[in-house]
């Protein structure tokens, strides 16, 4: 199954670029000035659908766009999809942005998906495969490093209102960083180069990461410590072992 999904990953991704060279793209408003929507993503969404209920008919969709984002993940196989994870980037600077793609199989995350699609750079792993790979290497878990030893990706609104104590634990780092593409901010602490990443996020934006992270035996979690929902959008945490444990003790 993941050579198939990478396969569809890189046909995508092709799309993707041919769409910005032929500057075809259509931009819509959802909830407000930012939240933007892009022909491309809903393109791009309906692309990987087809090939997976091709691939398997039984199989669930959980994704961002056309209707398709309430979608429980406890039941069955389902894949969680988002088409274009950092759309403001894909808008106005045409890089850093990501496809994104896990599979769930009874609610156990087995694959997650992250392709960085302007650097042509893959990370892609979990349990079905008992591993992670940068491409075609397989890699090692990152340094457990404590919150004082490296970098950490936020959101930017909830840094800057102390939301959940995101501020409070990003001065003890040795500095945050605003990507504004959870795919970005995953791979970078599947790199080793961030300790981990605060932010708020729907499903489809940490459902990779997650199943990434959790087979490096890496913490995640939302609000108050509690399991995340994979429902709505909501507060995620995730961090090394070391940083989380740190992370803890400014939660009310």
């Amino acid at each position: 199954m993941e050579r198939e999904i990478i396969q569809w990953i890189y046909e995508a991704g092709g799309k993707i670029k041919d769409a910005l060279k032929e500057d075809t793209l259509q931009v819509d408003h959802k909830s407000g000035r930012t939240d933007i929507v892009t022909n491309v993503d809903k393109e791009i969404q309906d692309f990987l659908v087809s090939k997976i209920e091709a691939f398997d008919p039984e199989a669930k969709i959980l994704g961002e766009e056309n209707g398709q984002d309430t979608t429980p993940i406890d039941k069955g196989r389902v894949f969680v999809i988002d088409p274009i994870d950092g759309t403001l980037n894909f808008v106005y600077q045409k890089e850093n942005f990501c496809i994104m793609i896990a599979v769930f199989e009874e609610g156990v995350g087995q694959l997650g998906f992250i392709y960085d699609v302007m650097r042509d750079d893959l990370f892609w792993g979990g349990p079905k495969v008992n591993a992670v790979y940068h491409n075609e290497e397989k890699i090692s878990a990152p340094a457990n490093k404590k919150l004082e030893e490296g970098l950490l990706g936020v959101g930017v609104s909830i840094y800057a209102n102390n939301y959940q104590h995101t501020k409070d634990i990003g001065v003890q780092t040795m500095g945050v960083r605003v990507l504004g593409c959870a795919g970005l901010d995953f791979i970078a602490i599947l790199k080793g180069t961030q300790i981990g990443y605060l932010s708020l996020l729907s499903p489809w934006d940490y459902a990779a990461g997650k199943v990434m992270m959790d087979h490096f035996g890496m913490a995640t979690c939302g609000a108050n410590q509690q399991p995340l929902k994979f429902s709505g959008r909501e507060y995620f945490m995730g961090l090394t072992p070391a940083a989380m444990e740190q992370a803890k003790a400014y939660k009310d």
